[in-house]
């Protein structure tokens, strides 16, 4: 049962099966998420989860991308306020979602997707799927993986992945925390299929209420963070003759010329 009418040429798919709802980010190629993509995937999100049917959710990539992440053009300073609102309005729809969210990643999971597989409570992973946080090398950074990475790992291995910009394998995120399950793509719907049975076996309203509760110890800490780092970005970040440079650059297919201011 579909949520809304929707066409194959959409770029969210969103559909009920069962318990379980599925969300698809569908502009091949790298599924990037631009404005727009945006708030259609928040309102997709959230006109599944008034269905009083839905237990679970799952995020899915079309092919062998999840998403490579926020569109690079809405991070420059005319348009980035308003990406981080929306954006971050996202990531907290998906937080705060009253049924699990399963982030299911087969491939390529950088910048703002691998930051919406975060904020999901569960990641299944193929065995080639890449994760990273990228922004760096374009001059920026990422507000809620800057949050979110050091609440999930170990210190030093949050800031090199953040101050490097290097991504890992899905072995080695599972192997860090970051994924809960990994399998060969061929596999990957199997491993799906194994955790949302598990879920679906509780009882639907003391699953919503047991996720409710576990999230409680990092949602103040997580948001008071959240807006100082939305803060250091817009007032701090962007005023950098660097920020601009490194975000043209990359639009620009180019090494930025750092300047240090």
């Amino acid at each position: 049962m579909t949520c809304a009418p929707i066409t194959s040429t959409s770029p969210i798919l969103a559909e009920i099966n069962g318990d379980t709802a599925l969300l698809t980010i569908n502009r091949p190629p790298l599924n990037i998420l631009d404005l727009a993509t945006i708030r259609l995937l928040r309102s997709r999100l959230e006109e599944l989860l008034n269905s009083t049917v839905v237990s679970v959710v799952e995020i899915h990539g079309t092919d062998s991308v999840f998403s490579a992440g926020v569109e690079v053009r809405d991070h420059f300073p005319e348009r980035a306020p308003e990406m981080l609102r929306e954006f971050h309005a996202l990531i907290r729809s998906v937080l705060y979602a009253p049924v699990p969210v399963i982030a299911v990643v087969r491939g390529h999971c950088l910048g703002g997707g691998m930051e919406l597989a975060l904020a999901s409570d569960f990641v299944v992973a193929a065995e080639q799927a890449s994760f990273g946080q990228p922004e760096i090398r374009a001059g920026c950074f990422a507000p809620v993986a800057s949050v979110l990475l050091p609440l999930l790992l170990p210190g030093k291995k949050a800031l090199e992945l953040l101050l490097t910009g290097e991504a890992i394998s899905g072995a080695e995120a599972e192997r860090l925390g970051l994924v809960n399950r990994v399998a060969p793509v061929s596999a990957l719907d199997d491993a799906v299929a194994d955790l949302r049975s598990k879920l679906l076996a509780q009882s639907p309203a003391v699953l919503a209420l047991a996720r409710k509760a576990a999230r409680l110890g990092s949602r103040a800490s997580f948001e008071s963070a959240l807006r100082e780092a939305e803060r250091i970005y817009l007032d701090e970040l962007l005023t950098t003759d660097d920020a601009v440079e490194g975000l043209q650059a990359f639009v620009d297919k180019r090494k930025p010329e750092w300047k240090g201011r």
